[in-house]
């Protein structure tokens, strides 16, 4: 199995594998303490009720940093085992750090594209946080995941709600495009984006053509820390996320106008839930669970 995933190397990257890791790792990388601490509350609303059991085949997919496969490793035990895949060789470094800092050895970390090949019926349960979106071809990568299924087994998805319940993402980049035009076709982009999985039907048609039975929605509202902050949280919202791309992708008009721009979104960010933890904001998510049929 492990041969299999690792047999992607950089010469095989596609341009949209070449952009994660080029332009948008060291990014996340910066933000890793939004990314990773400010979103957990989504998934740790679900994770005591996963379909997951000590001695389980845990396939984490997107992993990004590794902690949700950490802790997916922690509930499957010593005589089960997770792996964790991720485009990005960045993140996977700080995964298996993290890994072999906390002494964690029922865990592989795999570069791997879930959109070309995972390994097939190896896995008793399959996971993503917020990658799964991110599919240029979802019915691909959705297919690939039910394929690394044994019968019978289940899969859970996180992916955000739509734009009016996620004002962390949409309300920066509103702001942004009173100052900027918004990218071309042509642009370079972390993909479909955040909202691509926000419909349900056209969410369950894809579920389904990738061939999943019993498919679940269930909505999860949770506060995300989205800077410690106003500053941190400005420099997060345009350097990732919509507001990021809209900035990114307007080069030197960016560049003369970001002084207005930072003072529009500081006042609107000022205006936001400031905790003990930082700026506050609301979101909302999906949790999308199936089942791969038997036979």
């Amino acid at each position: 199995m492990a041969q299999a995933l690792e047999a992607l190397t950089e010469d095989e990257d596609t341009a949209f594998v070449q952009f994660w890791n080029d332009v948008l790792a060291p990014k996340f990388i910066r933000f890793k303490h939004v990314l990773v601490g400010g979103l957990t509350q989504h998934s740790a609303a679900i994770f005591p009720n996963l379909p997951v059991k000590a001695g389980d085949r845990v396939l984490d997919v997107g992993c990004g940093f590794g902690d949700t496969a950490l802790e997916l490793a922690e509930r499957v035990g010593p005589t089960g085992h997770v792996v964790g895949v991720d485009c990005c060789d960045a993140f996977l470094d700080y995964a298996r750090k993290d890994a072999r800092d906390r002494g964690v050895t029922n865990v592989t970390f795999l570069r791997a594209d879930a959109e070309i090949a995972l390994p097939q019926e190896e896995f008793d349960f399959v996971f993503a946080r917020f990658g799964t979106m991110f599919f240029a071809n979802p019915v691909a990568g959705l297919r690939n995941m039910c394929a690394a299924l044994r019968p019978g087994g289940r899969m859970v998805h996180i992916v955000w709600r739509n734009r009016a319940d996620n004002p962390w993402l949409s309300m920066a980049k509103d702001i942004v495009l009173q100052f900027l035009p918004a990218p071309g076709d042509d642009a370079q982009t972390c993909g479909p984006g955040p909202f691509s999985m926000a419909n349900e039907t056209n969410v369950r048609a894809m579920m389904e053509a990738a061939g999943y039975d019993d498919i679940t929605f269930r909505r999860v509202d949770a506060p995300v820390m989205v800077g410690n902050d106003v500053q941190d949280a400005i420099d997060f919202q345009l350097a990732i996320g919509p507001a990021g791309e809209v900035f990114r992708e307007a080069g030197t008009q960016a560049l003369s106008q970001e002084d207005q721009i930072r003072a529009a979104l500081a006042e609107a960010i000022t205006k936001q839930k400031i905790a003990a933890e930082g700026i506050v904001m609301d979101s909302s998510s999906w949790v999308i669970s199936a089942t791969k049929p038997l036979n």
